[in-house]
């Protein structure tokens, strides 16, 4: 089964009680988005294979440590975008990738309209990003996507996630471990997380 990892870093705890508020506003909003994104980055990040290298330092040789995998981050469109900067920060020779993928609303199935992916991105480690896990239908999509092009390594970073789409994701793909910076406790009839903080793509870019 794969690992749930829900952060309880009062940073992003913080970060999150200003996204739930309803009268932050989309600048603030995005903002927010990228540094909880990073933060939660730098978790996602922990287990990362090293592999030993000698640095010449101004005084002398150094036997460091460096990540032994090629990164890619791949946004779900478009609300994923809101946190790919963030990732970056921390990532910065990642690629980058897209997957267009919406919910339609009355099936609540994934339906793909748009995919550009690295080429060699059967080699990388892939940080799929989406702010909401709600029924796990569009990640599950897009993981199966990613498989299919020969991804093995791929780890969910979302910020809000429900328990509808954690256990559609952990049976679906029990080898992809996801981090969330909130947990919350259900889906409404309409399919969206509850509490939860709105429909992130509106909010990250000003849209209804």
């Amino acid at each position: 089964m794969s690992k749930l990892f829900v952060s309880e870093h009062p940073l992003i705890q913080s970060k999150m009680a200003m996204l739930r508020d309803a009268e932050t506003g989309s600048k603030e909003f995005r903002e927010i988005i990228g540094e909880v994104a990073m933060l939660l980055s730098y978790e996602a990040t922990r287990d990362l294979p090293l592999k030993e290298i000698q640095v010449q330092t101004p005084v002398d040789v150094a036997m460091c440590r460096t990540i032994d995998t090629k990164l890619a981050i791949v946004p779900i469109l478009r609300a994923g975008i809101g946190m790919t900067e963030g990732l970056l920060r921390l990532m910065p020779t990642a690629k980058i990738g897209h997957i267009g993928l919406y919910r339609d609303p009355n099936t609540l199935l994934p339906v793909e309209y748009y995919c550009k992916l690295p080429a060699d991105v059967e080699e990388r480690t892939v940080f799929l990003t989406d702010p909401m896990l709600a029924t796990g239908g569009t990640a599950e999509a897009a993981i199966g996507f990613l498989k299919d092009k020969g991804v093995k390594k791929i780890i969910f970073l979302c910020i809000l996630a429900a328990p509808e789409g954690v256990k559609k994701i952990q049976e679906a793909h029990p080898d992809v471990d996801i981090y969330a910076a909130a947990y919350d406790t259900c889906l409404n009839d309409h399919g969206y997380i509850v509490p939860g903080l709105g429909d992130a793509g509106d909010r990250i870019f000003g849209t209804k």
